[in-house]
């Protein structure tokens, strides 16, 4: 490690003075002149990473769903997943180290890693098309090569793409070619193999509208769309050729204000879906004949795939051990239609990419997403043996089973990926005959509401079980519960902001004014028993405020970083009689802009 270059390089890339940040799960992120500094540590560290590893590592430039003068970078580790939790805390450390201790803390990384510092390196690079992104690149490329490890640029990806080529990378071209043409070719093959054996479709005409938000999946979906164009046409809004990067457009806008992107027209019954600004989220809507707006998030993309893959496997004949893991922000109805309807069992963690796919790992196919539409599926390598071997067979399972083997082709195993979780569901839609309303009927959303609490201080509060119950302050959790008695399939759960000093509070209910009274209830009693500051919280709220699953609905990241508790409900009453009483209910609100079910 040539010290004396690293640090003549780093005065080149100089840290601002008191600038803090903190490696989470998105990476860094922040305003993107305030990066320069960061990229260049991080190209370091994507070094130590990949000589400790002995594999490639990912390193990619985006802030996904912030706007467009904001940036932000993460590191890939070897099979396509997040990086490791002890290396964010060395992530952290490092971006904040002032310049003279640069090489002091290099050296603790080295040591505290036993990285063996003669190892050969290789970190691939990847950004996205904010105007930042290009010159931020190059500040990584710099911190990579005054290391002496190797790179290669891959120029503009999508993040789940730069996560598929390192896990194409790491595994010898097993997973796939580690190319963008390869990554087209083996998603849009399966898609076509699918929508081939598709005897009927609940739409004539496969057509689908897309919101590119702007960002990097409008010039990726248009590469990659001729491949797979006989299963399906796409239209393409937002796709950059004017308007900013995620303003009023994205998956993100249409979930947390509950409303279609600005420039795209939709008509009655019209299929549409968003992406993020890095395009690995997604959301499905549309419009009923009455013109209202009706959002289908990550719990019902969920619910679609895992009952296909049962529906699949119980054909097959394979007794395979599936679950689906949500975080607790998936509303009760999805969580109770996936165990009591379709008997898959249902898991939930803390909010967080990387909480999720750990647990989905633990099964032969783990399905999850968060109720803001990142997720995907993940099937063992002993599951993808069997089913390639079923598929040989010339007998009557063969045929799902080689549905199964292109849905496995199909998803993008190594991250939530919009472009391959789109294929998925059109795939699924078109086989099954579905339309996007019948999609939307499967269950009715539980009415919700979020409200936040100014503290003194946000660590007051304290959780415990996948922050699904309040240890601290004392009668807090218990004050709780006995508000949740009050109403019919309710649930709470209070948590601190790990940002700001707020306590965020979220509430469900058999109705939009039930769901409002315990919000409000709850928040009274964060206040009063967790240090309150300013003014007390009051009832009444804005019609903007109304959405049906929490997602960033007090700022980016928001939904990203935690978790609520799991269905607390009255059993005495079945899945259907609560879905019909549901209905009737939702039907005399319209206006309280509930998600119904025509």
């Amino acid at each position: 490690m040539d010290l004396g270059a690293i640090t003549k390089y780093s005065a080149l890339h100089a840290k601002p003075n008191g600038l803090i940040l903190q490696y989470g799960t998105a990476g860094f992120r922040t305003k993107a002149e305030h990066l320069d500094h960061v990229m260049f540590r991080m190209g370091l560290l994507a070094v130590l990473r990949s000589k400790q590893t002995k594999s490639t590592i990912g390193v990619m430039v985006t802030a996904s769903h912030n706007p467009e003068e904001d940036n932000g970078v993460k590191l890939v580790d070897p099979l396509g997943e997040m990086l490791a939790p002890s290396w964010e805390e060395h992530a952290t450390c490092l971006a904040n180290a002032e310049e003279q201790d640069m090489q002091r803390v290099l050296i603790d990384i080295s040591e505290k890693e036993a990285v063996n510092l003669q190892q050969d390196a290789f970190v691939v690079i990847g950004r996205d098309t904010r105007p930042s992104s290009e010159k931020l690149s190059q500040s990584v490329i710099d911190g990579v090569t005054v290391l002496g490890g190797q790179f290669h640029d891959y120029g503009l990806l999508t993040t789940p793409q730069l996560h598929y080529m390192v896990y194409c990378r790491n595994t010898g071209g097993r997973y796939g070619k580690a190319t963008i043409e390869g990554y087209y070719q083996k998603l849009s093959k399966a898609f076509v193999e699918l929508t081939k054996q598709a005897s009927c479709s609940g739409d004539e005409y496969r057509s689908l509208k897309v919101d590119c938000a702007n960002g990097i999946g409008a010039l990726k979906l248009r590469e990659m769309e001729h491949y797979f164009s006989q299963g399906l046409s796409v239209q393409l809004f937002n796709d950059g050729s004017k308007g900013k990067l995620n303003h009023l457009c994205g998956a993100d806008f249409v979930k947390s204000h509950q409303k279609p992107p600005q420039g795209m027209e939709i008509k009655s019954n019209e299929r549409c879906c968003s992406f993020d600004g890095d395009a690995d989220r997604i959301v499905y809507y549309y419009h009923d004949a009455d013109g209202h707006f009706h959002l289908i998030d990550g719990d019902k993309i969920a619910t679609l795939i895992s009952s296909f893959l049962k529906e699949l496997l119980v054909e097959i004949g394979e007794s395979l051990n599936i679950g689906v893991v949500q975080t607790a922000y998936a509303n009760g109805s999805s969580t109770r239609y996936l165990e009591e309807v379709m008997k898959v069992p249902v898991y939930c963690t803390k909010t967080g990419v990387k909480h999720l796919h750990h647990k989905a790992q633990e099964f032969d196919i783990g399905v999850y997403f968060e109720a803001n539409g990142h997720g995907t599926a993940l099937f063992s390598t002993a599951v993808e043996m069997k089913i390639k071997q079923s598929a040989q067979l010339e007998d009557k399972k063969r045929k799902a089973a080689k549905m199964l083997e292109n849905i496995i082709d199909l998803f993008n195993q190594a991250a939530g990926d919009a472009i391959s979780d789109m294929l998925v569901i059109e795939a699924i839609l078109a086989l099954k005959g579905l339309t996007v309303q019948q999609w939307d009927a499967l269950y009715t959303d539980l009415p919700n509401r979020q409200l936040k609490v100014q503290v003194a201080d946000r660590r007051v509060i304290s959780t415990t079980n996948a922050e699904r119950q309040a240890v601290t302050p004392p009668g807090l959790q218990e004050a709780i519960n006995d508000l949740v008695k009050k109403y019919k399939l309710s649930r709470a759960f209070v948590r601190p902001s790990g940002t700001e000093d707020v306590v965020r509070v979220y509430a469900e209910a058999d109705s939009q004014e039930s769901a409002d009274h315990l919000a409000h209830e709850v928040s009274l009693a964060v206040f009063q028993l967790a240090g309150g500051i300013g003014e007390r919280p009051q009832p009444g709220y804005k019609a903007a405020e109304t959405t049906h699953n929490i997602n960033n609905a007090f700022g980016p990241g928001t939904a990203d970083e935690h978790t609520v508790p799991k269905q607390c409900c009255d059993g005495s009453r079945s899945f259907a009689k609560e879905t019909r009483a549901l209905k009737m209910r939702s039907a005399m609100a319209s206006h309280r802009k509930l998600i119904m079910i025509n």
